[in-house]
């Protein structure tokens, strides 16, 4: 388990390289199994924009101090209690939980000094919507021969009811597309960048 006891270690999570949404999904449903945090602390966040390309550092794949371009990234948020808020990136070379701000300094940066076409957006879900409402049939990781870009996780792919993809329904920062709410990255950093369990998902 990881200090603070929410999760399993970083090297007995489930994890599948570039399938972070379903990384995080289990995540999500560990702590639910296990109890080991209120549900309400926990958001998940998808990282993209319009365009599909948005830098990160610190990232496993990335070389030295350059970042990586994904077309999204998906990371875990918990809300602080009497400590800061804290991510779970499975992908990323720091600390496992990492604090926000640290990950804000180290791993999302600013937008300030990169082009307009790389600005970051963040589609903040609740834990347990994104739980009960994310689909995917994995057919965004295929190529036009059927063929794998990157091989699938070994468990079925995850569904509801109602949906087996909606993937891109989280991936979209229209907010009048999807659930949970969208930031830009300055407003997602000034939201949750505290300590406090006050902070909801609503823009700043």
């Amino acid at each position: 388990m990881t200090a603070d006891g929410v999760t399993p270690s970083r090297d007995d999570c489930v994890y599948t390289s570039c399938y972070c949404e379903e990384n995080v999904w289990k995540l999500c449903d560990f702590i639910r199994r296990e109890r080991t945090a209120p549900m309400e602390q926990l958001f998940v966040v998808f990282i993209s924009n319009e365009n599909r390309m948005v830098p990160l550092w610190k990232q496993k794949s990335g070389h030295g101090d350059q970042p990586v371009i994904w077309d999204y990234h998906v990371i875990l948020l918990q809300l602080g209690l009497q400590y800061d808020s804290m991510i779970y990136d499975l992908d990323s070379l720091l600390s496992f939980p990492c604090s926000l701000k640290l990950y804000g300094a180290e791993a999302l940066r600013s937008d300030h000094n990169i082009r307009p076409k790389y600005h970051r957006k963040l589609r903040v879900v609740p834990a347990n919507t994104f739980l009960s409402n994310f689909a995917s049939d994995r057919s965004h990781m295929k190529n036009q021969d059927g063929s794998w870009r990157m091989p699938p996780p070994p468990y079925a792919p995850i569904h509801t009811t109602e949906s087996h993809m909606n993937l891109n329904d989280f991936i979209s920062m229209d907010p009048a597309v999807g659930m949970g709410t969208v930031f830009s990255l300055t407003q997602f950093l000034q939201k949750f960048t505290s300590s406090s369990l006050s902070a909801t998902a609503s823009p700043s």
